[in-house]
């Protein structure tokens, strides 16, 4: 996707205050507004225009965004740096789109924040209406071991407030959250009275939507995950018993005589946790030894003499 420069866009600095953002967009939105405009792609342009004004004027975004720095460019092949946007929370979170957000707004806007939808609730009681404060959502990123066994940590996230002097700050404030076992990429976890104060009301909760990091061993597909599991070429030939890892400790794997490269393994009930449970599949991998001595070279030489096998048989049909 690319960047955009939403600054630019709005043309203002990146210092500007709230009110000269404001100014701004006021008139561009005059100027492109597809209903009177006469400018050549008024329709895109005042869609840049809401989706950057949409960004500046909020004092959480503005300040999430600002964290990705001056140096990109606008139009810039872009893509969200690894773990940003998992120390911030924002506004809402029930799903649904951003109040105010245009369905047209762009991938980057969306990568940048999601799908976030400020809401408050009223409940009347004592003859007058209480509001219930906002939900506040983050990005908690969780291993696949945590993930697996699941467990309680703590977390921080920078929230931006608005000081006296209307500069925006971000403050930290530091939670401890259950991590449920077999907890999966995109389940939420809720944390209550951990939102905004309510008017009268009880507090909104914090919303956490779980991301799982990616793993140097496992590929997680739903609650099953895949390990590629390097084998000799006898083991492969002639079967063999091997040590195989999983996410709950090593098991024997037995495997079969003339097994293939790339042939998949199924380990019932080894993936994530849950109802059902995920499986475990297990790539094979036939990994050569390497013939870097006299006496390895002396055994592929004879294993090629006295070994009847043509790897490309298939191709030429004999």
């Amino acid at each position: 996707m690319e960047y955009r420069d939403y600054y630019k866009l709005l043309g203002v600095p990146r210092a500007a205050t709230a009110d000269e953002v404001k100014r701004a967009y006021r008139k561009l939105a005059r100027k492109y507004h597809p209903d009177v405009s006469k400018e050549k792609n008024a329709e895109a342009r005042f869609k840049e225009v809401q989706e950057a004004y949409e960004v500046l004027k909020d004092s959480e975004k503005r300040a999430a965004y600002d964290q990705l720095g001056p140096d990109f460019q606008t139009g810039q092949q872009f893509r969200p740096p690894p773990g940003w946007g998992s120390n911030f929370e924002f506004r809402g979170g029930r799903g649904g789109r951003h109040a105010g957000a245009d369905p047209g707004f762009s991938d980057f806007f969306s990568s940048l924040f999601g799908a976030q939808t400020p809401f408050g609730e009223s409940d009347g009681a004592g003859g007058g209406f209480r509001h219930r404060g906002e939900d506040r959502r983050a990005r908690l990123e969780v291993t696949l071991e945590e993930a697996f066994r699941g467990g309680s940590r703590e977390f921080t996230l920078q929230h931006p407030e608005v000081g006296g002097d209307g500069h925006v700050a971000l403050k930290d404030r530091t939670l401890r959250v259950q991590i449920p076992a077999g907890i999966n990429a995109g389940q939420v976890i809720r944390l209550a009275g951990q939102g905004t104060s309510g008017g009268g009301g009880r507090a909104g909760d914090l919303l956490l939507e779980v991301a799982i990091l990616p793993h140097r061993l496992y590929q997680l597909e739903g609650r099953d995950v895949t390990l590629e599991l390097p084998v000799a070429p006898w083991e492969a030939a002639l079967g063999a018993t091997v040590s195989t890892p999983t996410l709950g400790g090593a098991v024997e794997l037995r495997v079969p005589a003339g097994a293939r490269a790339g042939q998949r393994l199924r380990l019932r009930g080894r993936g994530l946790p849950g109802e059902p449970a995920g499986d475990q599949y297990v790539a094979l991998k036939i990994v050569l030894p390497p013939a870097d001595t006299p006496r390895a070279r002396e055994l592929y030489e004879t294993l090629s003499r006295e070994l009847p096998f043509d790897p490309r048989a298939e191709l030429t049909g004999h």
